[in-house]
């Protein structure tokens, strides 16, 4: 049999895969602080006998898009949107450090700044602590300031704010770390915008039109896959004994 049914069949599944990247993007089109995959074809050589004539294609992950997303002012206190290339440092559910850049911030029942997932912010020394009935003020460089009713304000601790030199990886739980796994430095020079938002890079328009493209091109792979169908039965038919 051809191998174009095999090359093809290749083709077709690194298109399903890139589909659900962008059907992934897509469904995070208006997550706060979402960084859109990026993803490419790969050609990888059929190694062998004889020339390498054909080539398989593979799609693979390159990474995130880096660009920040649209930022929208809330007037929230605890909305903090991180600017430039910087990141907020949260305490992952495995206990390591990993970073984000979805500063909808909340206080849990224990008087911890978390972010909406119920992660710990962490601070200059760990988890942040509020006090109880206090109003907050977050500054452009991340320090935050607490006003008990009938007492003076305080300031109860500074986001630990990074701007990694190398880029960052994403994990499984949607959280980014260093590539090598080590916990990135602070940066004093972060800074953060108080009462706003960052929204996801992700382009809901471009993303359509790149499914779009993606699934045009895998019915060109599944119509390759009957043209080698179909001319294997041509030949089987010329090949077969007459009666």
């Amino acid at each position: 049999m051809d191998r174009l049914i095999y090359l093809a069949m290749s083709g077709a599944k690194a298109t399903m895969q890139r589909q659900d990247v962008l059907a992934h993007n897509l469904a995070n089109a208006s997550t706060t602080g979402f960084r859109a995959e990026l993803q490419a074809f790969r050609a990888v050589p059929v190694r062998g006998d004889g020339a390498s004539t054909r080539v398989y294609a593979l799609e693979s992950t390159v990474g995130h898009d880096h660009q920040p997303g649209p930022v929208q002012s809330t007037g929230r206190p605890l909305d903090v949107a991180v600017q430039g290339q910087s990141w907020l440092a949260v305490q992952a559910l495995d206990g390591t450090e990993a970073y984000t850049r979805a500063g909808a911030l909340q206080v849990n029942g224990e008087g911890q700044l978390v972010t909406t997932a119920g992660l710990p912010v962490l601070g200059d020394g760990g988890p942040i602590t509020l006090p109880a009935n206090a109003s907050v003020e977050v500054a452009a460089d991340g320090s935050i300031t607490t006003t008990v009713p009938g007492a003076r304000p305080q300031q109860a601790g500074k986001l630990k704010l990074v701007t990694p030199e190398a880029p960052l990886q994403r994990g499984s739980d949607g959280l980014f770390r260093a590539g090598d796994g080590a916990d990135v430095p602070a940066d004093a020079t972060a800074r953060v915008q108080s009462g706003a938002l960052e929204g996801s890079n992700v382009s809901a328009v471009e993303t359509m039109v790149a499914m779009i493209a993606a699934a045009r091109q895998f019915e060109q792979q599944m119509k390759a896959l009957q043209g080698a169908e179909q001319r294997e039965q041509g030949a089987a038919k010329l090949l077969a004994p007459s009666a």
